[in-house]
């Protein structure tokens, strides 16, 4: 029901010379129609099933019209819609998942909706939501019964406490309300239907359920978490033909997820031509292939049973962040995640394929165990330049948001040494963006930071307002990270510290990024207590980052904004301390530029996508390389899954030949130069 001012409404386009010309259809379309899907017949070609918010909509002559002329649905307001298809046979079935209504029935409340199919091309629809319906009394678990009030909270438009007072009695027959549906290409009587606990309002205990006599008995397929593993209720699923116990192997979250009640969700359905199933639980792509009895991980290879490191598969959906690449320990890369903690790189442990790269968890879900809690969303890390095994992180969100949290022991343990930010909302929102944490090389004691409130590269995005304790800006320590000051002399107004670096050679002189619109390149030489600006080309309105080569002390910084033109954006270099600027690349919205620190030729820069309408301007953001000190510069996005949101990309410090990345969403990836 929300209108999405980037989005279409009201009609559909249409084909006829495989993509070349396209023709508007509006006919038996209302101005506010959005379309899910649409299914072609495969016998009849002129048929054709759409999926709407108005209903499911039919058309006879190839789409050029449309009528609401479905039977059998109760509330024709379907969520998804798939088929079945026999080549051999012709057989052609279509099965949809309603929207599940809910009445007020006294102190009790009803649901209408459920699993339903077609022989007839989508005309008349029969139920096939046999057994479904839970008894949610006979049900003993309370996150479950939350989820439940919270649900038809949401359908009344009350509060949850309203619902709980005003229903009191739990129904004995309900739906949850599902969202996806998928078919075995190869049995038609295998089906699944799944629902999202964390990120729609919905409810029963499983994360997907199945069945394989067409819909006469359905069970949940896929369960995992305390509920499950506790079999309180065991007696109760057995007593109606159901399975118990968990049958879900994750990667690193296994421990975490035997502790949780169902709280991830699951985000996906999807199977293949040869009946394997894939869904999506907490960030992990699950599959099975022996028709849901069982499901594994497939994220993640294990060097070796029980090692706890892992080798990416390529399909990482684990949120990316900044990485620290040099240590104090050979072959020791730090790698932030969000969501998803701390992580070094590892041995191979044998693993044949030495171009690899292992990583282990040494925080996050790692230690989330007897009641405490690791840290899951981490914005930045350092290192103690005297010792290895100190460690600080920031948190962003989540866990232990707006803390500093320090390891003496490589990570085994940690603790919260200060807090620097608070504020009045929920935990999972978030709090400010930190970056830049950096501690000084020759007198460790002093630690400085940014607090950046334009967020462009967080995955909430935007500005987070105020807080209860901490503001933005640049802050300090002179006591190793106990106490900490906001010291933001001589910025502006409203300034947004996105980035900091300390001079290679003089720790005391400080540079800062500044990306609101007034922003610009700030230098402190008294370690932070006053700051000026620096000259640069007026055509700049915001930099998003600061970078000094440590050889040459030549200045990289990145500019440009979202929604900005493509003159005041791309990267810039000065070679005499900021007197004079080259711009080496052009492009409106440019994140980060790295040099070498074994070749100040090689160049690594990300550049980011645009807002519209302004995206025209500049089609090709990702990762960009330079050979020869930014005279030339190929793009280097292959295999890449969001070239346009790289929020952190390196040189690596070693190996002039292989380079590191991190991607909003995709996890870490590495790239090596064939020369």
């Amino acid at each position: 029901g929300i209108r999405l001012r980037y989005a279409a409404y009201g009609y559909i386009w249409k084909t006829t010379d495989k993509g070349k010309t396209w023709t508007k259809i509006t006919n038996g379309l209302t101005e506010n129609t959005e379309v899910g899907k649409i299914i072609v017949n495969p016998n009849k070609p002129n048929n054709l099933i759409m999926l709407t918010n108005m209903g499911l909509l039919l058309s006879s002559d190839g789409g050029l019209t449309w009528q609401n002329s479905t039977s059998g649905l109760p509330n024709n307001l379907p969520r998804d819609l798939t088929s079945y298809y026999n080549k051999k046979t012709k057989e052609f079935v279509l099965y949809l998942v309603e929207q599940t209504v809910y009445e007020a029935k006294g102190n009790s409340v009803s649901a209408k909706g459920g699993i339903f199919k077609s022989t007839d091309g989508g005309k008349t629809w029969m139920n096939v939501t046999g057994n479904f319906a839970v008894d949610l009394t006979k049900i003993n678990y309370p996150a479950e019964i939350a989820r439940y009030y919270k649900t038809i909270a949401y359908w009344f438009n009350i509060t949850p406490e309203e619902a709980r007072n005003k229903y009191s009695q739990l129904p004995t027959k309900t739906l949850p309300v599902f969202n996806r549906i998928a078919v075995n290409p190869v049995n038609k009587n295998e089906i699944y239907v799944a629902y999202n606990k964390k990120h729609d309002f919905t409810f029963t205990p499983g994360d997907l359920w199945k069945t394989d006599d067409g819909g006469k008995k359905w069970y949940p397929c896929a369960r995992q978490g305390a509920y499950w593993k506790s079999g309180k209720d065991d007696s109760y699923w057995k007593s109606i033909g159901m399975p118990t116990g968990t049958n879900v192997q994750f990667a690193h979250l296994q421990t975490y997820m035997d502790n949780q009640f169902e709280t991830s969700g699951n985000r996906m359905l999807e199977i293949n031509a040869k009946g394997d199933v894939f869904i999506g639980i907490d960030q992990q792509t699950l599959k099975s292939t022996d028709h849901g009895k069982t499901w594994k991980q497939i994220d993640d290879f294990e060097t070796s049973p029980g090692s706890n490191k892992w080798i990416g598969s390529g399909d990482s959906n684990l949120p990316g962040r900044f990485m620290l690449l040099e240590t104090g320990i050979k072959d020791r890369y730090l790698l932030c995640s969000g969501e998803h903690g701390l992580w070094q790189t590892t041995d191979l442990d044998g693993w044949k394929d030495k171009d690899a790269v292992a990583v282990e968890q040494i925080e996050g879900q790692v230690h989330d165990k007897n009641g405490r809690s690791g840290t899951h969303s981490i914005s930045t890390v350092a290192v103690h330049p005297k010792d290895p095994n100190i460690i600080y992180i920031l948190a962003w969100r989540q866990e232990n948001r707006g803390k500093l949290r320090r390891t003496l022991d490589g990570g085994k343990t940690w603790e919260n040494i200060a807090t620097l930010f608070e504020k009045d909302n929920e935990e999972h929102r978030g709090l400010a963006a930190q970056n830049s944490l950096t501690i000084d090389p020759v007198n460790p004691e002093n630690m400085y930071f940014c607090a950046t409130f334009n967020q462009i590269s967080e995955i909430s995005g935007g500005n987070p307002g105020s807080m209860t304790k901490g503001e933005y800006g640049f802050y300090r320590s002179f006591d190793g990270g106990y106490s900490w000051e906001p010291a933001n002399k001589g910025f502006h107004e409203k300034a947004s510290v996105r980035r900091i670096i300390l001079h290679p050679d003089h720790p005391e002189v400080i540079y800062a990024a500044l990306n609101d619109n007034n922003g610009g390149l700030f230098k402190s030489s008294d370690k932070g207590s006053n700051w000026e600006r620096v000259t640069i080309p007026n055509v700049i309105k915001s930099v998003n980052n600061v970078f000094i080569d440590r050889n040459t002390k030549a200045i990289y910084i990145s500019a440009g904004r979202r929604n900005g033109t493509y003159e005041e954006g791309g990267v810039w270099k000065s070679t005499d301390n900021g007197s004079n600027w080259e711009q080496i690349f052009k492009a409106p919205f440019v994140w980060q530029c790295e040099s070498s620190p074994v070749n100040p030729d090689l160049l690594v820069i990300s550049v980011a996508g645009q807002n519209a309408p302004n995206v025209e301007e500049f089609m090709n953001p990702g990762v960009y390389l330079s050979q020869d000190g930014g005279k030339n510069w190929k793009k280097i996005n292959k295999g890449l899954g969001q070239p346009d949101k790289i929020v952190d990309v390196k040189p690596d410090p070693f190996n002039k030949n292989i380079l590191w990345c991190a991607s909003w969403g995709c996890g870490w990836f590495k790239a090596i130069i064939k020369e």
